[in-house]
């Protein structure tokens, strides 16, 4: 008991020492290079008419905190998709739910830019969240019909590729400036946040995570079965619909500022079980939250910087850790079943 206890507190000071390196590494590396004396002068207030200060201030630090927020989430809803499916490979992207919210998140974004309108972070966050309910809808009328998970994520895949062929057939047909700022934001990126987009993001993200966290117990009764939960008093139908509307939460306002960041709901969770040598969910569910934020803040450093001033997305970064994780544990499950 000890050393497994012991285990968790080196794995989330390890987590945490991660995270301080990355975001010192964000906010000082880039096309240009802010020294240590600059970060901390220009936190202290001084020169605010710099250029130093406006790339740190205004685009390196709400960038920051957007990577380490929505990874954070989307972990986080990995987390709660997988507790539900009672599946280690069910996850937001892979599921098709983050493909809903791009489809929608489009439409609207069509719609309002068309319009010559402003499209502000609460009707983005709607959008996302009503495409996530629309594609878990879907997923939930399969899973009903379908007992084996392969053929369910067959089917995510699919409604995914439907979603996303619906995405590209509607982005066709739009204004040329409506297709620019449709491609940025469908390619997935944390570049472009603004304060104001944190504060929002904030206030979603935060006190959803912590409903999840108050959820932990209950999460520990279902994940041993269903029979047990209603024995140890867990409203199990009323508890399966709230892990769906948190999750859908938070996997809609990460493609709401982010767009569809693929893997990391998959991923991270797999990796920080492994990390702390245990499932459950008090533990797990704060140490996803970090593990996500880590991820996405190594993920977005790369895409930034490793072959600037070109920009990657990140997508394209963490499918290419995530994938392999994702490949392993099918295999590893795979031969468990044998």
């Amino acid at each position: 008991m000890k050393n497994r206890r012991a285990r968790c507190q080196l794995a989330f000071l390890l987590l945490l020492f991660l995270l301080v390196i990355l975001a010192a590494l964000s906010v000082s590396v880039g096309s240009v290079s802010l020294s240590f004396q600059d970060i901390q002068a220009i936190l202290s207030g001084a020169d605010r008419e710099s250029t130093a200060f406006h790339i740190l201030w205004d685009i390196r630090l709400p960038r920051l905190l957007a990577a380490a927020l929505l990874g954070g989430a989307l972990s986080a809803s990995g987390f709660l998709l997988q507790t539900f499916f009672a599946n280690p490979i069910a996850g937001p992207f892979v599921l098709g739910i983050s493909s809903g919210a791009k489809l929608v998140v489009a439409l609207v974004m069509i719609l309002f830019l068309g319009k010559g309108l402003f499209m502000g972070s609460a009707a983005m966050i709607l959008a996302a969240f009503a495409g996530s309910m629309i594609s878990m809808g879907f997923v939930l009328v399969i899973a009903r019909r379908v007992r084996q998970m392969s053929v369910l994520v067959v089917c995510g895949v699919m409604i995914s590729y439907i979603c996303s062929a619906i995405t590209d057939f509607v982005v066709t047909f739009a204004d040329d400036s409506n297709i620019v700022n449709l491609h940025n934001w469908s390619m997935g990126s944390f570049s472009g946040t603004t304060w104001d987009q944190v504060r929002v993001m904030t206030a979603v993200v935060i006190p959803v995570f912590v409903l999840s966290f108050c959820m932990a117990k209950p999460i520990s009764a279902y994940q041993l079965g269903e029979e047990y939960a209603r024995s140890l008093g867990v409203n199990v139908k009323r508890f399966r619909a709230e892990l769906i509307l948190l999750s859908s939460i938070l996997s809609a306002c990460v493609t709401a500022f982010a767009g569809p960041v693929s893997f990391v709901g998959i991923a991270v969770p797999q990796l920080v079980k492994r990390l702390f040598g245990t499932a459950k969910p008090i533990v797990v569910i704060p140490g996803c939250f970090l593990g996500g934020a880590v991820f996405c803040l190594f993920s977005d450093l790369i895409a930034r910087t490793m072959f600037a001033p070109t920009e990657l997305s990140i997508s394209s970064v963490t499918a290419v850790f995530g994938a392999p994780v994702v490949i392993w544990m099918m295999i590893r499950r795979k031969g468990a079943q044998r």
